[in-house]
């Protein structure tokens, strides 16, 4: 615990220059810190506890926990869109139950709580923000284009014909964080999953080849998770009677 509590001097300058800045982060800097430091010490001894059991069903249960935190978490941050946690929680975990599934019968990583866990909460972790972003892009971006939409539905396209060019713009902003963090992969900063195995002590090698497998499964995940939420979602913003709705466009 040495190190962690050493660790401390870098946010206690930013809570310092958050002083003098005036930016108002003082208090809200020591909490998150905080509760990092008790959920990562709550997790720490709830992974080792699933560790020791070797049971698929803890799996399980731990896997459904990370999807129901970030379906609630991509819906918070997507709350103007109606039924957003719903929609979110169901394309997390279509996306990753996919994914994790064909990497357990493609033999990539064996079905054991030390491998599948922290592969499933990368991999959830980064379907919350794709979602979230997606979510949100698309309210936002059929705001601005209502006319154009209005237009559309006047001259007899169905919802999904005058909504479908918002959508795909949608995937592609959503993805773009993704497809940028592939590209320059190695040559500004190593990965998260790649550090920890070469601090570890494992050969460069071998962690590139993981990083690897880890790179290709988030871009995969990420795109069958965004196109999942945006035909999940697109009908919310639309009547029975195929109008849009203007109160979930408007809503401040």
């Amino acid at each position: 615990m040495v190190k962690p509590m050493a660790a401390l001097a870098v946010p206690a300058v930013a809570v310092f220059l958050s002083y003098l800045q005036k930016l108002e982060l003082e208090r809200e800097m020591p909490y998150s810190i905080a509760r990092a430091f008790l959920q990562l010490s709550v997790i720490g001894f709830v992974l080792q506890f699933i560790f020791l059991q070797q049971n698929v069903g803890w799996i399980l249960l731990a896997y459904l926990f990370m999807v129901s935190v970030a379906a609630y978490t991509a819906g918070k941050r997507a709350k103007h869109v109606p039924y957003s946690s719903y929609v979110a929680g169901a394309s997390i975990l279509s996306g990753t139950s996919f994914t994790l599934c064909l990497l357990v019968i493609l033999n990539v990583f064996p079905l054991t709580p030390r491998y599948i866990i922290p592969i499933a909460g990368m991999m959830v972790g980064n379907a919350m923000t794709v979602t979230g972003v997606t979510m949100r892009r698309l309210r936002e971006d059929l705001k601005h284009q209502q006319i154009l939409v209005e237009t559309a539905l006047a001259l007899g396209a169905s919802p999904r014909q005058a909504i479908l060019q918002h959508v795909r713009r949608a995937l592609k902003l959503a993805l773009s964080p993704a497809l940028d963090n592939a590209k320059t992969v190695g040559l500004i900063s190593l990965p998260g999953a790649m550090t920890g195995l070469i601090m570890g002590g494992s050969s460069p090698l071998q962690a590139i080849q993981l990083q690897m497998v880890v790179m290709n499964m988030v871009i995969g995940a990420s795109t069958f998770r965004s196109i999942m939420s945006t035909y999940l979602g697109w009908r919310v913003f639309f009547t029975s009677t195929y109008q849009l709705k203007t109160e979930v466009l408007m809503a401040n």
